[in-house]
């Protein structure tokens, strides 16, 4: 019987978003909840298969929007802000809740959460969470691949290639600066495919 081959592939991408001329903005709470509710529990996951001795292989696509706003000081330092209400609000559920077991449970669950994604987040990672997928990828289990610049749709920018070329030296260029090296493939926005893009993908 022939054997094949199951390849698994994360793909992780939000749309750039970054307000300086506003003190809070609704946007970036998205990306801040991505943060603690998704890619946080992920290299939580990485790290407890490492600790058990498991051998495991995955594939994480990172956009270039997302690799650039986890990096970005100003939005780093709005997330720690914002994990610190959201770690004084469950504490003070925590005590609200003392007389109710079944939410204070609750309360506390969220406290840990939030707990853990600041430890890890800053203390472990130095406030750097891609930090955490090239440590995967020196060690051989993961393999980060990247995505357009901005996540376009190339079959639509069809008409001008020299956008489909920017889009892919963007992505290439902001990989070897967070990786220190080329990206052994590409994620396809929408996983939109055009005749011959194969051959810009492969300049």
């Amino acid at each position: 019987m022939a054997k094949g081959y199951l390849a698994l592939v994360l793909h992780a991408h939000l749309p750039f978003i970054r307000h300086p001329e506003h003190e809070s903005f609704l946007e970036e709470t998205w990306f801040f909840e991505a943060i603690t509710d998704t890619y946080v529990p992920l290299v939580n996951v990485f790290d407890s298969l490492l600790s058990e001795g498991t051998d495991f292989r995955i594939t994480v696509s990172l956009s270039p929007t997302l690799i650039t706003m986890l990096r970005d000081d100003l939005l780093v330092s709005r997330y720690l802000s914002h994990l610190d209400k959201l770690i004084k609000l469950a504490s003070l559920e925590t005590e609200r809740t003392a007389s109710d077991a079944d939410l204070n449970r609750l309360a506390n669950m969220y406290l840990d959460r939030y707990t853990n994604a600041k430890r890890v987040f800053s203390e472990k990672y130095g406030n750097d969470l891609t930090s955490a997928f090239k440590k995967f990828q020196d060690l051989g289990k993961v393999e980060v691949i990247t995505c357009c610049a901005t996540h376009g749709y190339l079959p639509l920018m069809d008409m001008y290639k020299p956008a489909i070329r920017a889009q892919v030296k963007v992505a290439v260029d902001t990989y070897k600066e967070v990786f220190g090296k080329g990206p052994k493939g590409v994620w396809l926005p929408e996983c939109g495919y055009y005749p011959e893009h194969d051959k810009i993908l492969a300049e």
